[in-house]
This record gives C-alpha cells, structure tokens and sequence, in this order.
C-alpha cells in the first residue's frame, strides 16, 4: 500500500500484511508498531503545522495533525503510545540553496518529529534524516520490520 504526502494509515498486521511504503524527500515519515500487540501504522506529512480553526477536520499533510491522528488511533484501541516503537525518516534538503536557507522545511520536520515522539512517549529505535537524499520507506504490518532506502530505490 503506497501512501502519499497527507496519508496515514493505522491498524492490525496479518500474515499477509500489509506493507506500508512511502518515498520520501523533505517531507517525513513516521512509523510505529507494537510488538506484542501487532499493531502499527505510518503517516507522511509535508510541513510540521498550519494554523487551523478548531472546527476544521484534521490534515495529515501537517505533522501536528498527522501525529495527533495517529495517538488518538492508538488510544482507542486501548493501547498507550508508549508501548511502540517508533522510527523517523526524511527530512531531506531538496531545495536550491538559496530557497533551502529560507525555507528549511526538511528541518523545521525534522524537528517537529523529533518533538511529538518524544511527546507522546514513542520509544524511537531507527532513525535516518536530513542530508540531500531521497528516501523509500517500506513498514511490514506482518512483522513490524523496517526498510529504509536512501536515493528513492524500492525496498
């Protein structure tokens, strides 16, 4: 199951599955399992927040949104965030110089995953950042593993 910029996904593996893949460039993916529990789930987001009235739905394209759906999934299965594990990948400065100095988008999510794992309690175990590389990042929901390929080549 491929997801794109804004997506997440949360739920039981199976022995068949799924598998999660993203391809990653300034934008960051998070990816999160329960070892005994079996449950797991990826989001993309695109920048880290937007200011949002609080009446509009939730956008999986901001990492404060993305992350908050993510936890609430979690909480309504009675599972706690601090039961999985969790990995953080992209982030990656895919802008011309000039325009990457100003913006800074790959950091600014950097940074905000960094801050909302360590938010929530995600007990992080794998992390690949910055540089100028894309990356795929593939989630076996059958076993919990991750992939991660730098320069965009599928897993």
């Amino acid at each position: 199951m491929l997801l794109l910029p804004g997506e997440l996904w949360f739920g039981a593996g199976t022995p068949q599955g799924p598998r999660l893949r993203t391809l990653l460039g300034s934008c960051v993916a998070v990816t999160l399992w329960h070892p005994t529990r079996r449950l797991g789930g990826m989001c993309h987001y695109m920048l880290p927040e937007r200011k949002r009235d609080p009446n509009d739905p939730r956008d999986g394209r901001y990492g404060v949104e993305a992350l908050s759906m993510l936890a609430d999934a979690i909480t309504r299965t009675g599972a706690s965030p601090k039961e999985f594990v969790a990995h953080l990948y992209g982030g990656a400065d895919t802008m011309p110089d000039e325009a990457a100095s100003k913006l800074n988008i790959g950091e600014r999510n950097i940074e905000l995953g960094w801050t909302l794992l360590d938010h929530y309690g995600f007990e992080l175990v794998g992390v690949d950042v910055g540089e100028d590389m894309p990356r795929t990042v593939t989630l076996d929901l059958a076993t919990g593993e991750v992939t991660m390929r730098r320069g965009g080549s599928r897993p």
